[in-house]
């Protein structure tokens, strides 16, 4: 039979076993009105004072956004923000895109992810978690490292930051806290946050928030700063708006991780020889970096010694930027990969991510099919695939006709577990 991937801004059609598992969320439409739902959400919040009431005309307001890797669509919820703050003028208002570690976007992404009127009208500024002199000291975190936030969220009288919740791969979700920590962190902060320690515990995965160290460290950080309204929607497969949670922070958040976890966590009588996952296609499957939590996705359900085929675009390659590509290249094997990361004396940005590919790739084989040439597939430690269906029927001889398979179409906008 035939399914189909995300991948990219568009899908990719594959031919699979009619024995196969099609695993993915509930299917869950847009909202008719999104705008009238979320302009009432602001006027209603939860365990909140509704938006246009708690700023003053005199406040200066820090609003927190997603980068440019994220769908949070931003180019609504921002505008929409400024519908409500009318009493407030413009130049007192500052865009924070929440970058963590990640590269800056251009003015022309900018535009792209908030309207030209938008950029033309509003300070916007990347944040830099390397240049001390954007930071500000905001205590010292029960984990082992002092905090620092970017000094203009800091500064501003009113914060408010915008988000997007979907299962995630060690934080349990995102949304919530993480657009504080680690999107606008000082690197120390977020070399914590990510080390070797907190990354393989084994609570720090998806769809847990409870005893997750992660997400205890995202809201310790957050309440030495914290943000005075959140605005967190969720989206279904075409990135339509599903619902939205706005309010306080902490339940705001476990409300809207509760929607999720409803809708995307499936159920698996088994594990499987094969799984087949998207990374839920642009913005996400922009680089292999990010290409690891369509992977990690996969893990949660594939046996051990079998197979994983990612389909992930990477236009924007590895990426060039960080040390994603280094450490990679840092040893021969995944199981030498891990022992290099979990030597204390060892520390480099984008850890995180290798440590988990490596873990990985030590339980299950990985193809990926995507824009790359094969021999950066190859330095990646993964097979390249230039067919996925094709794939499956030299899988098939290996594994013989009943070859048990698996497809994730979302992606990691699906949660399967083994019940």
């Amino acid at each position: 039979m035939q399914t189909s991937l995300l991948y990219g801004k568009g899908a990719l059609t594959i031919d699979v076993p009619d024995t196969a598992d099609i695993l993915q969320p509930r299917a869950l439409p847009g909202l008719v009105n999104d705008h009238a739902v979320v302009i009432d959400a602001l006027r209603h919040p939860i365990h909140a004072t509704p938006l246009r009431e708690a700023v003053k005309a005199t406040d200066k307001v820090a609003i927190v956004i997603s980068d440019i890797t994220r769908p949070t669509p931003n180019h609504k919820l921002v505008p929409w923000i400024l519908e409500e703050l009318q009493h407030v003028p413009l130049d007192q208002i500052v865009i924070v895109n929440g970058t963590g570690t990640h590269r800056d976007q251009t003015r022309d992404e900018f535009v792209h992810m908030l309207g030209e009127w938008v950029v033309d009208h509003v300070s916007v500024i990347n944040h830099h978690c390397n240049t001390p002199e954007e930071l500000a000291y905001v205590g010292r975190s029960q984990f082992g490292c002092d905090v620092y936030l970017n000094r203009a969220y800091v500064e501003a009288d009113f914060r408010i930051v915008i988000g997007f919740i979907e299962p995630h791969f060690f934080a349990g979700f995102s949304g919530g806290p993480k657009g504080i920590m680690p999107g606008i962190a000082g690197i120390e902060t977020i070399r914590t946050f990510h080390n070797a320690r907190m990354i393989g515990d084994p609570r720090s995965t998806w769809g847990n928030i409870e005893d997750n160290p992660l997400q205890q460290m995202a809201g310790e950080v957050n309440r030495m700063c914290m943000p005075h309204f959140m605005v967190n929607v969720t989206l279904n497969g075409q990135k339509e708006i599903t619902q939205v949670f706005a309010g306080d922070l902490f339940e705001g958040h476990a409300q809207g991780c509760a929607y999720v976890k409803e809708h995307s966590m499936v159920a698996c009588a088994k594990r499987y020889d094969v799984v087949i996952t998207s990374n839920s296609g642009y913005p996400l499957d922009q680089n292999l970096y990010q290409a690891v939590k369509g992977m990690s996705a996969a893990q949660k359900i594939v046996r051990q010694g079998g197979v994983i085929i990612c389909a992930s675009e990477c236009l924007d390659g590895i990426p060039s930027h960080g040390n994603y590509a280094k450490i990679l290249q840092m040893r021969r094997t995944p199981e030498e990969l891990l022992q290099l990361i979990q030597d204390p004396s060892f520390q480099m940005d984008d850890q995180w991510q290798v440590q988990k590919q490596a873990t990985i790739l030590t339980w299950a084989d990985i193809y990926l099919y995507s824009q790359l040439e094969d021999d950066v597939v190859r330095r990646a430690m993964l097979q390249p695939t230039h067919d996925i269906s094709d794939t499956l029927q030299a899988l098939a001889e290996q594994y013989g006709d009943d070859m048990s398979v698996a497809v994730l179409p979302f992606g990691p906008l699906t949660i399967p577990y083994v019940a």
